[in-house]
């Protein structure tokens, strides 16, 4: 039967009249396509571009392993030629005619789908090369006007990658003469605006970014798209899924924030698919074989909660045989702190290196020394920096970034109360901090993982051998703009190695430096504003958060209650502060620091305001005696406000008890300062309308009553040492 011509006229073919579906292109198999690349280096970009090669099941050749990269940094207007020669000679080597080459960079490259997608969009361009595209052109400007227009998208050719059969592009690269330090782009371009080359090799440009996505003028374009457990980048300005995604020209930071996600490294369905790859397990080592580590510590300004600084970091659950410290204090505020650690345990680690105030080293220099000490030490594994201000909560953290095996890692810290940490998402264009879309949702542990990122300061790991390959300048920290981390970072970022920080555990957090002040003995008791939640654990009593769950408040007399509140350490620090004070009163009637000039029932004490202690007094009766109250005297409702509070100090041969009296206030609170027993004999407090006593007061304990009215009472004899109570008229 022969079909009428009107119908092979209108271009019906016979297999659409008798076939359930429209004719196709034969596909190409996807055995067919080889993914070639040039990477002289494994750098951390190649790496990822392989693990997303990997995840699809690509096929690919690496070239130039081994050679020495000639062809100029990317910033260049000139260079990539090496690739092209590269190029040239590994396709005179293959010999399957019906190979599709996909010919890309891979340092900062990734793939966000598979070989199926691709070449199905390669045989729908109806071409036989198929160049990325550009909307900027470069590197000569001059040439544009030579460009072929097109329909729609990007008309400007990008030679960081593109697709195309294997007799076509070796066509396309056979007149290569060129040195490895000329213009790969220059030398596709001058083909492409060629009508009778373009025409020959029949080539065109993927100009609304269906396979390739360059980012280098392309930023606002981009979006990522999440879907079904996957991850894409999508092109909003064409709406198409790019399987291809590079961080051309100064996109590098754009392509590792993009490389956190794709290809399905983080989804919301799954979290982080990859942060348990490629770990190095410290379970299966005996303590002896554990890596070296260097830790180095950097005290660069009056800082608070230093003491507990040392505290965690002998915690840290790592065999301290196997660490080396090295110490760079600029601050001779903290020297007794130093020299009481070492003193007590620095013969615990195998070494200890100490840079002190005298020496006059600047921040810069030291942590380049520090830096350059692991790297001479051949049996330094691992350098691990921590600013004095890091608050290590995990015991585990060294071990887990350890066995993160990444060269560069660092535990996500915090500000408590605020969005601050120790790494910034983005940068902006002058490379300060910017804040990336995700940068919250990490903070607040939204999002799980491990993420690269473009700054990190305060706490991170660094593989010794980063240092000994990557990082081997000096002056990694020395900058004429920059303060030494952004410096580092900037260096960091140049070399191509990737900072990673991790937020799969909760590791501590920072202290806030801004309002220390030094004018004191113990000058972290006046961080209840600054630093509440270290303030919290430094002096209320470890016990004092279970008080209403667990029923901790005792009754030992009526209305009286007694329960913990201090640690000791608050009251050796208050009691220390007061002594080093030293200006106690003379327990006379007369007293001129009261409003009137008379106190009625004198003691030897100091008031909070003669050591300008009021308003920290204040916050701590607010957050921590006021909710108690509340509970326990339902329907009363304090402002804790008070216009006497202070500490006493009792002496048998000074002032050895008090005489029976009502206090000045609605409730009174009586910290117990000291032990008795251990520090004084006697004392203690009777109340006379109920003839009941505690004369076995506890350390950190506070007795708290009403004041006015019923609760007459007076202070025991001490016979022997010194006791110290801290006593508060709360709303007189």
């Amino acid at each position: 039967m022969r079909l009428p011509r009107v119908l092979l006229f209108l271009g019906v073919s016979v297999c659409t009249l008798f076939t359930l579906t429209p004719c196709e292109e034969q596909r190409v198999p996807e055995e067919n396509l080889l993914i070639v690349t040039v990477a002289t280096q494994d750098t951390d970009g190649f790496k990822r571009f392989l693990v997303s090669a990997k995840h699809f099941n690509y096929t690919v050749k690496v070239l130039g392993r081994g050679e020495k990269w000639r062809a100029g940094d990317y910033m260049s207007a000139t260079g990539g030629g090496q690739k092209v020669r590269l190029l040239k000679k590994a396709l005179q080597d293959m010999k399957n005619e019906d190979t599709v080459i996909l010919f890309t960079d891979s340092y900062d490259v990734v793939f966000s789908s598979g070989p199926k997608e691709l070449l199905k969009k390669f045989q729908q361009a109806k071409h036989k090369v198929v160049f990325s595209s550009e909307s900027l052109i470069w590197p000569d400007r001059h040439l544009e006007n030579k460009y072929p227009h097109v329909p729609e998208g990007n008309r400007f050719l990008g030679s960081g990658g593109f697709i195309g059969y294997l007799p076509n592009i070796r066509e396309m690269v056979a007149d290569w003469t060129g040195q490895d330090s000329d213009s790969d782009q220059l030398f596709f371009t001058n083909i492409y605006i060629d009508p009778v080359k373009r025409k020959s090799i029949n080539i065109t440009v993927d100009s609304k970014c269906r396979m390739f996505q360059n980012l280098h003028g392309a930023l606002d374009e981009v979006v990522l798209k999440f879907e079904d457990e996957r991850v894409r980048a999508r092109n909003v300005l064409y709406d198409t899924l790019p399987v291809v995604i590079h961080g051309n020209g100064p996109t590098k930071l754009q392509i590792n924030y993009l490389g956190n996600y794709i290809p399905n490294i983080w989804t919301f369905e799954t979290g982080c698919t990859a942060c348990h790859e490629g770990l190095l397990p410290l379970e299966v080592l005996q303590e002896s074989e554990y890596p070296l580590v260097l830790i180095g510590i950097f005290i660069q300004k009056p800082t608070p909660f230093v003491t507990v600084f040392f505290e965690r970091l002998l915690k840290l659950q790592y065999p301290k045989n196997r660490l080396k410290l090295f110490i760079h204090n600029q601050e001779a505020h903290h020297e007794r702190q130093v020299s009481l650690f070492l003193k007590d345990h620095g013969s615990l680690y195998q070494d200890v290196r100490v840079v002190g105030p005298e020496e006059k080293m600047e921040t810069d220099a030291s942590r380049n020394l520090a830096f350059d000490v692991c790297r001479k030490d051949e049996d330094c594994d691992y350098f691990f920096s921590v600013d004095i201000e890091v608050v290590l909560k995990n015991e585990n953290t060294l071990k887990v970034l350890i066995e993160q095996n990444l060269p560069f890692v660092a535990p996500m810290i915090t500000r408590a109360g605020r969005l601050w940490s120790n790494f910034w998402g983005a940068l902006s264009a002058e490379g300060y901090y910017a804040r990336s879309e995700d940068y919250v949702d990490i903070v607040q542990g939204r999002r799980v993982g491990v993420w690269n990122v473009p700054y990190v300061s305060n706490v991170y790991l660094v593989k010794a051998g980063v240092l000994r390959s990557e990082l081997t300048e000096y002056d990694l920290f020395n900058s004429d703009i920059l303060d030494p981390d952004m410096a580092f970072c900037h260096n960091i970022r140049n070399k191509g190695v990737f900072m990673h920080v991790t937020n799969m555990h909760t590791f501590g957090r920072i202290v806030s430096t801004e309002t220390y002040q030094t004018s004191h003995l113990h000058n972290d008791l006046w961080q209840i504003f600054e630093n509440p939640v270290d303030w919290q654990e430094r002096y209320i009593h470890q016990n004092y958060t279970y008080i209403m769950r667990d029923k901790l408040i005792e009754t030992p007399c009526p209305d009286v209650y007694w329960f913990p509140i201090f640690s000791d350490v608050a009251c050796d620090h208050i009691v220390e502060e007061m002594e080093h004070f030293g200006k106690w009163s003379g327990g006379d009637n007369t007293d001129k620091r009261i409003q009137g000039g008379y106190e009625n029932v004198p003691t030897i004490d100091i008031h909070m305001n003669q050591i300008n202690f009021e308003k920290e007094w204040h916050k701590f009766l607010l957050e921590y005696i006021a909710p108690i109250t509340e509970k326990m005297y339902p329907g009363y409702y304090t402002k804790a406000q008070f216009e006497l509070a202070f500490v006493v100090r009792y002496k048998p041969d000074e002032q050895p008890f008090l005489r029976p009296h009502h206090d000045a206030s609605t409730f009174t609170i009586n910290i117990a300062l000291n032990q008795v027993g251990l520090d004084y004999q006697g004392g203690g407090c009777r109340f006379l309308r109920y003839d009941c006593s505690i004369q076995a007061p506890r350390k950190g304990w506070t007795l708290m009553h009403p004041g006015r009215l019923t609760h007459y009472h007076e202070g025991l004899p001490t016979t022997g040492g010194v006791r110290y109570i801290a006593v508060s008229f709360v709303d007189p």
